[in-house]
């Protein structure tokens, strides 16, 4: 058995409590997201920096804070534990303290979804999910096939159908049904929704259950612990649906009430397409939710995503932590992309080079000081987008 310290869910809009034992979706109260709670003062026991020293890599050092009570259902194929990259030419070019990439591309399946699928795949089948389904603009399905085929369990995966080939036949490779629709995500997951209630898959979708968010917190985890305990000073992270913003937020939380930070919290920043850039809008317009983007169209198919229902939770950490959005084009992206790749060493995703689009644009505006100590994310591997470089 693990040391799981699950203790209930909690609906994100009003704050109605859920047993955690058995299968959700969204909350019933206001159909939207639910969370995981656990029982902090107990997991701060062993929860420690000296117990951590003494673990292996890898997300699960953290399973007090993570949901699943039986390690019998966990399939470890190496997710989590990505590097922090220090990149001192990229800091002097920009003109900041420190520049930092969380380099999620060494994750299984070469991207950050991985994390979030290990958890979520091991939670439902521990709560008995025998079929899974998910819509995805790539990364999310590949994830998913990659657990399910671990587990032993069938995967259903919707993606549009001009997603690029390496992201389908990854996932026909590991034995997940692909079906290809005319469309963007948000189409990819009414027919979802439509095969779980026909045929009694569970729906993975972002944030449409619970424990997704619960994988993507650990980089959040890991970023406290890279730094010594102390957190960058902004981090600047692609938004598509938004989970590893909303879990990172979460987690901080999670480790103030643990005693392994202080009250201290990073400007978190939401970076998106110019032409998929839901979240940007809304901010800018003081807005509480989102409105569906129209037409979304961007080289960076993790960004290409144009209504998030954890869009709530995504504009309440920016504002919380003092953050901002804003929307880069895709020739930017781009050319940042390659900027980035050369600077650390790894063949990032446009969804990363989007992101080092827009700390060159903060700090030539002063809203990244020189002192300040910047992390951006490589959410993926720019192998799987080879097709933009012909």
């Amino acid at each position: 058995m693990s040391d799981s310290t699950l203790s209930h869910l909690r609906c994100s809009a009003c704050a109605a409590t859920y047993s955690a034992d058995v299968l959700h979706n969204l909350a019933p109260c206001c159909g939207r997201p639910l969370l995981a709670c656990y029982d902090l003062e107990r997991a701060a026991r062993s929860l420690t920096p000296a117990a951590l020293a003494a673990r292996r890599p890898g997300l699960w050092r953290y399973r007090e804070v993570l949901p699943v009570r039986d390690d019998r259902f966990i399939h470890d194929l190496g997710e989590g534990g990505t590097p922090l990259l220090d990149s001192p030419r990229l800091a002097a070019r920009l003109g900041c303290a420190a520049v930092r990439i969380k380099d999620e591309s060494r994750n299984p399946t070469g991207s950050f979804k991985a994390r979030g699928m290990a958890v979520a795949v091991a939670r439902a089948r521990e709560l008995g999910a025998s079929r899974l389904a998910v819509p995805s603009a790539g990364n999310a399905a590949g994830a998913l096939s990659a657990y399910a085929a671990a587990a032993g369990i069938g995967a259903d995966v919707f993606m549009p159908d001009d997603v690029p080939l390496a992201f389908r036949a990854e996932c026909r490779a590991l034995g997940a049904q692909v079906t290809l629709v005319a469309g963007l995500i948000n189409d990819c997951a009414a027919q979802v929704r439509a095969g779980a209630a026909e045929h009694g898959w569970f729906d993975m979708s972002t944030l449409r259950e619970p424990y997704r968010v619960e994988g993507k917190k650990t980089m959040g985890y890991e970023l406290a612990e890279q730094g010594g305990w102390q957190l960058p000073d902004v981090i600047i992270y692609p938004t598509g649906g938004g989970t590893g913003l909303v879990g990172m937020w979460q987690a901080f939380a999670e480790l103030e009430a643990l005693g392994l930070i202080d009250a201290r919290r990073p400007r978190m920043v939401s970076v998106q397409a110019a032409g998929c850039a839901p979240i940007v809008r809304a901010f800018a317009a003081g807005a509480r939710h989102a409105d569906l983007w129209r037409d979304a169209s961007t080289i960076a198919d993790g960004l290409r995503v144009p209504v998030a229902i954890g869009d709530a939770l995504i504009l309440a950490a920016l504002r919380d932590s003092g953050g901002t959005a804003l929307a880069v084009d895709d020739d930017e992206m781009l050319a940042a992309t390659d900027e980035l790749s050369a600077a650390c060493g790894s063949f990032a995703a446009p969804e990363g080079g989007a992101c080092l689009a827009a700390l060159r644009r903060l700090c030539r505006s002063g809203w990244v000081a020189p002192h300040e100590r910047v992390v951006l994310f490589n959410t993926g591997s720019g192998t799987k987008y080879a097709h933009l470089w012909r």
